[in-house]
C-alpha cells in the first residue's frame, strides 16, 4: 500500500490536579508567557519518556539512551572472569572500532561517549559475545599496546560493531536518532511533541510541609525538617503529531507495523504521565478531550486556540477549554478547508459528542484503534462525518 504525505495530529485537554510534573533548575515547575499571561508548562520531553517508556513496555521492546556502552562491555567483561585491564581496553576499542576514526569518547571516564547513543537494551551484551569471539586478537593487541606504548590500531570487526550501533527499536523508528558520528544510524523522527501548557492563567502555589522526627531527643520539640515546595493546578493543552509516511518509510513499508504502533501511540498519548514528583503529588489524571485528525499535506495545532487564556466559570476551566478548542477547530476549517482532511474524531468525558471534531468515539481505545485505521488509510476522505457511536 502506498499513500502520499500524511499525517496524525493529537490534541487534547488534559485536567491536572496539584502537581510539579516537569521541575526547572529551580526545582518549581516550569513557567511560560503566552499571550501575556503565565501559564504552567510542561516539557515535550518530560511527557515523550513515558510514552515511550510505555510503548516499550507493551511491546517488550526495550531501548536506551546512554552514553555507557563501552562501561556496559566492560563491567559485564569482568564479571565473566576477564582481567581488569584486557575488559578495560576491549571497552576502549568497541568505539574505535565502530568506524574509521572511530566515535568520541572521554578515555578518563571510561571511554564513554561523547555522543548520547540510543540502542536496544540489549546491546551491550550482544557486542560482549562479538568481543569474546575476538579474545585473542583483543589479548595481542594488548600486549603490543603495552610493548610498544603506541595506542593499539582498532581490532573488532568494525562492520559488525557498526551494525549493532544502528540497530532499531519500534520507539527508534517512531521518536527517531541522532547519530552524527555514523550516519547510517541516523534515524529521523515520525513523531514532534510540543510543550505542554495551562489554557488559563496559572501562579506558582506554595505549600509548605514539615517533617517529624520520630526518634527527638527529649529536650528537641518541632519538626526535623521544614520547607515549602512549589505547585501548579490546571487544564493542560497537549498536541503531538506522527508523520504517518516518514514512520512507514523507518519501518521499511511494513504498514501493519506503523498500524499497530501507531494505536499503541495515540493510546499512550492519552493515558501517560510525566513523573515528577509523582509519590508527593499522586497526579494520576486523564484527558477529558482527545480528538485527532488525519491530515494529507501538513500537521496543524490547535494552541493558538488558547493564546487569550481562558477564563473559569462557576464549573471551571474545562467547559470554556472545550468550546474553545471546538470554535478553533471551525476556524481552521474555515481557513484552510477541509479538503486535505482525511478523518477526524474524539473521545470526551462530556455526555455528548462535540460539534466539529468528527466521530465520536466512546473512549481511549476505540478512538486510538479507528485513529490508526484512519492514518493508514487509502480512501480520500475516510471517516469525515460525526456520528454517535465509535463505528
Amino acid at each position: 500500500m502506498t499513500i502520499g504525505s500524511r499525517f496524525l495530529d493529537l490534541h487534547a485537554l488534559h485536567p491536572v490536579t496539584a502537581s510539579n510534573m516537569n521541575r526547572g533548575e529551580s526545582g518549581q515547575p516550569k513557567m511560560i508567557r503566552l499571550g501575556d499571561a503565565d501559564r504552567g508548562m510542561v516539557s515535550s520531553q518530560a511527557w515523550k519518556r513515558p510514552i515511550r517508556l510505555e510503548l516499550e513496555e507493551e511491546l517488550g521492546e526495550a531501548a536506551a539512551r546512554t552514553r555507557m556502552i563501552p562501561l556496559a562491555v566492560a563491567d559485564t567483561l569482568r564479571d565473566l572472569g576477564w582481567p581488569e585491564d584486557l575488559a578495560h581496553f576491549t571497552a576502549a576499542q568497541i568505539p574505535r572500532s565502530a568506524k574509521t576514526d572511530g566515535l568520541k569518547t572521554n578515555p578518563e571516564e571510561g571511554h564513554r561517549t561523547q555522543a548520547m547513543l540510543f540502542l536496544p537494551a540489549d546491546t551491550a551484551g550482544r557486542l560482549v559475545e562479538i568481543c569474546a569471539a575476538h579474545r585473542g586478537e583483543l589479548e595481542a593487541a594488548l600486549a603490543e599496546q603495552a610493548q610498544t606504548g603506541r595506542a593499539a590500531p582498532p581490532v573488532l570487526p568494525a562492520r559488525q560493531i557498526a551494525a549493532e550501533l544502528t540497530r532499531r527499536t519500534a520507539t527508534i523508528n517512531l521518536f527517531g536518532r541522532m547519530l552524527a558520528e555514523i550516519p547510517t544510524g541516523h534515524v529521523e523522527g515520525a513523531v514532534q511533541v510540543a510543550p505542554a501548557f495551562t489554557v488559563h492563567k496559572a501562579h506558582l502555589q506554595p505549600d509548605f510541609f514539615t517533617a517529624g522526627e520520630d526518634w527527638p531527643r527529649p529536650h528537641e520539640r518541632g519538626s526535623a525538617h521544614m520547607q515549602t515546595a512549589f505547585l501548579t493546578a490546571g487544564v493542560f493543552y497537549r498536541f503531538a503529531t506522527v508523520n504517518v509516511t516518514a514512520l512507514i518509510g523507518n519501518l521499511d513499508g511494513d504498514t501493519a507495523a506503523a498500524a499497530k504502533l501507531i494505536d499503541l501511540f495515540v493510546f499512550a498519548f492519552a493515558m501517560t504521565m510525566p513523573k515528577g514528583k509523582q509519590n508527593s503529588t499522586a497526579h494520576h489524571t486523564v484527558p477529558d478531550l482527545v480528538h485527532y485528525v488525519v491530515r494529507d499535506r501538513r500537521p496543524i495545532s490547535y494552541g493558538a486556540a488558547f493564546e487569550q487564556p481562558v477564563t473559569a466559570r462557576s464549573q471551571g476551566h474545562l467547559l470554556p477549554a472545550r468550546q474553545a478548542l471546538v470554535d478553533y477547530a471551525a476556524t481552521i476549517d474555515r481557513l484552510v478547508g477541509t479538503r486535505r482532511r482525511i478523518a477526524h474524531g474524539h473521545a470526551t468525558a462530556a455526555n455528548h459528542p462535540l460539534d466539529q471534531l468528527g466521530t465520536h468515539h466512546p473512549g481511549f481505545e476505540d478512538l486510538a484503534a479507528q485513529a490508526a485505521t484512519a492514518a493508514l488509510s487509502t480512501s480520500p476522505r475516510a471517516g469525515t462525518e460525526p456520528a454517535e457511536s465509535g463505528a
